[in-house]
This record gives C-alpha cells, sequence and structure tokens, in this order.
C-alpha cells in the first residue's frame, strides 16, 4: 500500500449501524485525509437513536459526533445533503475514491437507478460515471429480491460492494473492534496504509 493521503469523499446514509461511518471518519483524518463529508438526514435519526446523541444534526458542531482534535477537524469539510451544486458533485472534482458507509437499502437503489436527488446520491452518480473506485457498504438483513438486484447493478456498473460484515479470525474483544474490521476492509480495498493489525496471519 502506498497511497498518500489526500481527499476522500465519505457518505454516511440511513441505515443501522453508523458508527461504522463514524470510525472510517474518525480513521481517515487520523492517518492525514481530508474527508468531503455528507450525512443524509435519515443518518442522523440513526445516530440520535443508536448513539444517543439527541439533538445532533447537521448544524452540530463535528465534536458533538466524532472523536476527533480541532486540528483533524479542520480536515473535514462538511456539505449539507441539499447542495447538489457542492464541489464534489462535479466530474472535475478529484478525490481518491468515495465511500458510502454505511449505506442504507433507500441509498443503493438510488445511486442503482441514477436517482440523483441528494449530493451523496449525486456524488456516487459522478463517481461511476468518471469510472473512479466507490465503495458501498450496506448494512441490511435480510436481503430481498430487489436488495440483490440493485446491489448486482451497481457492482456491474463498477461499484465495489463491501457488505458490513465483519470477521471474527482476529478475535475481537470489544464492538470497537468489529467497527475497525470493516474500516480496514475498506482502507485495504483502496490501497491506504493504515495501522489496524486485524488482518489473517494464518493459523496458529
Amino acid at each position: 500500500m502506498s497511497s498518500k493521503p489526500g481527499h476522500i469523499v465519505v457518505g454516511i446514509s440511513g441505515a443501522s449501524g453508523v458508527r461504522y461511518g463514524i470510525r472510517f471518519v474518525e480513521t481517515l483524518v487520523a492517518l492525514g485525509w481530508h474527508v468531503h463529508l455528507m450525512v443524509t438526514r435519515s443518518a442522523w435519526r440513526v445516530m440520535q437513536e443508536e448513539e444517543g446523541l439527541a439533538g445532533v444534526g447537521a448544524t452540530s458542531p463535528l465534536s458533538d459526533w466524532l472523536t476527533i482534535s480541532d486540528a483533524q477537524a479542520a480536515q473535514i469539510t462538511m456539505y449539507k445533503i441539499s447542495d447538489i451544486a457542492a464541489i464534489p458533485a462535479s466530474g472535475t472534482f478529484k478525490a481518491h475514491a468515495m465511500v458510502v458507509i454505511p449505506c442504507s437499502m433507500k441509498t443503493v437503489a438510488a445511486i442503482a437507478h441514477g436517482y440523483s436527488d441528494d449530493l451523496l446520491a449525486r456524488c456516487a452518480d459522478v463517481f461511476l460515471k468518471e469510472r473512479r473506485p466507490l465503495v458501498i457498504v450496506p448494512r441490511e438483513t435480510p436481503l430481498s429480491l430487489v436488495h440483490l438486484k440493485n446491489l448486482t447493478a451497481l457492482s456491474e456498473a463498477g461499484a465495489h460492494i463491501v457488505p458490513a460484515m465483519p470477521g471474527f479470525y482476529a478475535e475481537p474483544k470489544t464492538i470497537d473492534d468489529l467497527f475497525d474490521f470493516m474500516t480496514m476492509k475498506v482502507l485495504n480495498l483502496l490501497s491506504i496504509n493504515h495501522q489496524i493489525d486485524q488482518e489473517w496471519k494464518g493459523p496458529g
């Protein structure tokens, strides 16, 4: 792995498991990356429910829901989900990759069918049309035939599908170990250097 820190787009949508997205963003800024971040309205609601962050929303300071320093907060550019004219929505915007983590089935459907009704879906559409790395981390179970067909369409269009299915061979001790495992999987896929030591090293 040799990617030097640069720019990466991260979308957090309203699937259960919003902490996957939180941990991913925290890890990226700790590694020196500049994150262009967009959070859907549903994701804020999930964050309130699952993370116990009553009242958190689009206008909340980053420190209200991310464990980061002031310097790391400066590495994050936050966008309004309705701002489809934002810089990342343009094909001329250059970024290493885009990751949607976690990705709801609604957002999967929107991206798979080119229904760019918010900034996240528009950015994902741009990454597909520009043939740039797009990683989708769906978090849903069981999956219906509709879900499977939409995910297949995304894969056929060039997206990487990385379901939120953490492995247990690293013998996780905490729930954060499981979130870190998925962060590691996405970082590995994008050839981003990291220090998460949960890779398979063989038996014994």
